[in-house]
């Protein structure tokens, strides 16, 4: 199995030894044990690589007189997230502003990776070339994340019992009724948060490519444009809907 990419190619080189025994002893062994790593998930490793290396120089940056512009940078992106996180959730939801934030981060750069030269994610069933978000994998991975942080926080907020009552309704007559609704709903968003990015990026890959293809002079600029639109627009959006996630599972009233 060939990679285009060569982050991908490099990873495997130096994981494959352990990723794959590790796959095999989950029982999901990887149709390629030289290869195991897909490029949509050595993509996001890379994504998170580049913010981790951002972090460790920002802190070693850090200057209350004299702040640079990453700095100025992470302090807007905090700003934004924090403001965001109260407007939804209200009082005491700055406290979710580091999760909101690094969401909206990590899926916008995720979502505008492809236009770096080398680091588009192929789609052997389309064939054609799209951002590591273009593939519900790895829009799916995101969204169980959000999944899990906004239901542990109910657990949090609630207690175990407290937040099963919580999901029964504010009448515990109506909680046989209620609760499996409530159930199924909390599931399902899973399948919104996933399947909103996945299709939004997918389609903007496709229509990018085509339409580039077609008149190859001047439309892959305005579409190119299009795509950064489109990527921080579905950012602000995978870290808006787990926001009020997160205000519905603490929220003191359902």
């Amino acid at each position: 199995m060939e990679h285009k990419i060569w982050f991908t190619v490099l990873l495997n080189k130096l994981l494959a030894w352990l990723v794959t025994p590790v796959l095999n002893a989950l029982r999901v062994p990887p149709a390629d044990a030289a290869h195991p790593i897909p490029d949509f998930l050595a993509m996001q490793v890379l994504v998170i690589f580049v913010l981790v290396t951002a972090a460790l120089i920002l802190r070693a940056r850090l200057s209350v007189e004299n702040p640079g512009k990453l700095q100025h940078i992470a302090e807007e992106i905090l700003l934004f997230a924090r403001s965001t996180a109260e407007e939804i959730i209200g009082h005491g939801g700055g406290r979710y502003a580091a999760m909101l934030g690094t969401l909206f981060v990590f899926v916008a750069l995720c979502n505008l990776l492809s236009l770096v030269p080398t680091l588009a994610v192929p789609n052997s069933e389309l064939k054609i070339e799209v951002s590591p978000t273009g593939l519900i994998q790895a829009t799916l991975g995101c969204a169980v994340a959000a999944f899990l942080y906004y239901n542990y926080q109910g657990f949090r907020q609630h207690g175990l019992m407290g937040y099963l009552k919580h999901l029964c309704g504010p009448l515990m007559a109506i909680a046989i009724i209620m609760f499996p609704i409530e159930v199924i709903g909390n599931v399902g968003r899973l399948l919104s948060l996933s399947v909103r990015l996945y299709a939004n990026m997918l389609v903007g890959g496709i229509l990018e490519q085509v339409f580039g293809a077609m008149i190859p002079i001047g439309i892959p600029v305005i579409f190119m444009a299009l795509h950064m639109f489109v990527s921080l627009l579905q950012a602000y959006i995978f870290m808006l809907l787990p926001a009020i996630y997160i205000s519905m599972a603490v929220s003191e009233e359902h």
